[in-house]
């Protein structure tokens, strides 16, 4: 019985969580609780917490980490910047003509902010205030608006550079780690955030481009459901359109270019890149003539708030992963994975149903520094790449963030959207991009080389 501990200790901290206590308290708190109860009935040894003074300094040293507030302060500047809005309207005009078109101009502006800002909740509400409103009001489908906006605002989940990643890749660069030396290799290999970048780059393409094919056969076989924009309102609006377009794409692409082209070119590590990319929203900031002292102050606090979250949260998972590895939770994964018929495939779909289940009450972070440091040396001992894996757990959680009825997507937008447009209907819209979502882990579970080409042309 003992030796079933470990679940329970993670069944327990489910449970918690539902009530409603906060991630970061409800994982030390719980696992404290259940490390001083098997201390009391000599089924735990206490001494397993004397390395979480080094686990913390391990924590507060790392450079990888620094990465987040950067990334962080990034999308929060560029959207008290205004440059979605200037996008959208621009873009709006651009693709006007087509019937469609403002659902290319959603997808495509998201895909850009999701490379520009990297944080899911803000891409989404940016996206339900500046589109929602104008897409109902030129006649477009409720449910298809509703699933265009989820869909591209958790974009960025995948296209780099992402906060989702930037964890991902430093826990899966440490179980990459544990599973060589575990397998007698005394000198491992390392995968790095960099490494992740690069292979979510062709992943998160054909993402979008199957969102572009979904609307785009919506606007053939259902022309009432996205129709073009009149003519005239065309020309009342439009004016010099090229100029325009290239005012507003400029600044993100030069953005993505000067974050993302530094990390591909390896003149930089995504930590440098992340300070690149900070100062360059400050400076398209400045450009709008958004950066006062007031913006300054309020980017700052949020980044601050989002960052402590991050790290308490951090914190507490590694008082639990001390607890749950004090119970030897990871010898008992290990043996349920690796004792699955199947073997290595079997052992994938169980941690990616997992992961995808817990997408409806956790978010990205908890399951990243709880989950994925568990299941990750086990997955990655039997021989899965490490990239390859770290891409299909980022799209799997993107596809449980927008599947209904929990997923964190469908709130941010119910959380913005009028009245008018029901639950149901945003539950609808959804549906057709979740397809896509699942299509895209198949091709990616079919050819690996999806995720892992890229990095070693790119690194080799």
């Amino acid at each position: 019985m003992v030796e079933y501990i470990p679940l329970l200790l993670f069944l327990v901290v489910c449970l918690v969580l539902l009530m409603g206590y906060p991630v970061a308290f409800s994982l030390a708190g719980t696992a404290l609780v259940f490390a001083w109860g098997g201390a009391a009935f000599g089924v735990f040894e206490l001494v397993y917490l004397e390395a979480l003074p080094n686990r913390l300094y391990g924590i507060m040293t790392n450079e990888t980490l620094i990465a987040v507030p950067l990334f962080v302060f990034m999308g929060v500047m560029l959207e008290r910047s205004r440059v979605a809005e200037n996008l959208l309207d621009t873009m709006a005009l651009l693709f006007g003509s087509l019937r469609g078109g403002l659902g290319f101009s959603v997808i495509l502006v998201g895909m850009l902010l999701a490379a520009s800002t990297g944080i899911v909740g803000a891409t989404v509400v940016t996206m339900g205030l500046l589109t929602l409103p104008t897409m109902l009001r030129r006649n477009y489908s409720p449910s298809l608006s509703a699933g265009a906006i989820c869909a591209s605002g958790t974009l960025g989940q995948i296209i780099p550079p992402s906060i989702v990643l930037v964890l991902l890749g430093d826990v899966l660069s440490s179980a990459y780690q544990q599973a060589q030396l575990k397998m007698g290799n005394y000198a491992p290999d390392t995968v790095s955030v960099g490494d992740l970048f690069v292979g979510a780059i062709i992943p998160g393409l054909l993402l979008v481009v199957g969102y572009l094919a979904y609307m785009a056969l919506v606007a053939w076989f259902r022309p009432a459901a996205a129709p073009a924009i009149p003519a005239a309102e065309r020309a009342e609006q439009g004016g010099d359109l090229w100029p325009r377009v290239l005012k507003a794409l400029a600044p993100p692409l030069l953005l993505i270019l000067a974050v993302l082209g530094s990390i591909l070119a390896g003149v930089a590590t995504p930590t440098e890149a992340a300070s690149v990319g900070a100062m360059g929203a400050m400076l398209l900031a400045a450009a709008q003539r958004m950066l006062t002292l007031k913006t300054l102050r309020e980017v700052v606090r949020q980044t601050l708030i989002v960052t402590s979250m991050v790290f308490m949260i951090l914190i507490g998972a590694s008082v639990f992963s001390l607890v749950f590895r004090g119970y030897g939770g990871d010898e008992l994964v290990a043996e349920l994975l690796s004792g699955l018929p199947g073997g290595v495939i079997t052992a994938m779909l169980v941690v990616m149903l997992v992961m995808f289940l817990l997408g409806f009450i956790l978010d990205f972070i908890e399951i990243i520094f709880v989950v994925v440091p568990i299941v990750g040396p086990v997955l990655l001992a039997m021989g899965l790449d490490p990239i390859w894996l770290g891409v299909m757990i980022a799209i799997n959680l993107q596809t449980s963030f927008l599947t209904p009825p929990f997923g964190f997507a469908l709130f941010y937008l119910r959380g913005v959207a009028p009245k008018e447009l029901s639950t149901a209907a945003i539950y609808r819209g959804v549906i057709p991009f979740i397809v896509i979502q699942l299509a895209a882990l198949l091709l990616l579970s079919l050819w690996p080389g999806l995720a892992t080409w890229l990095p070693g042309v790119v690194y080799d």
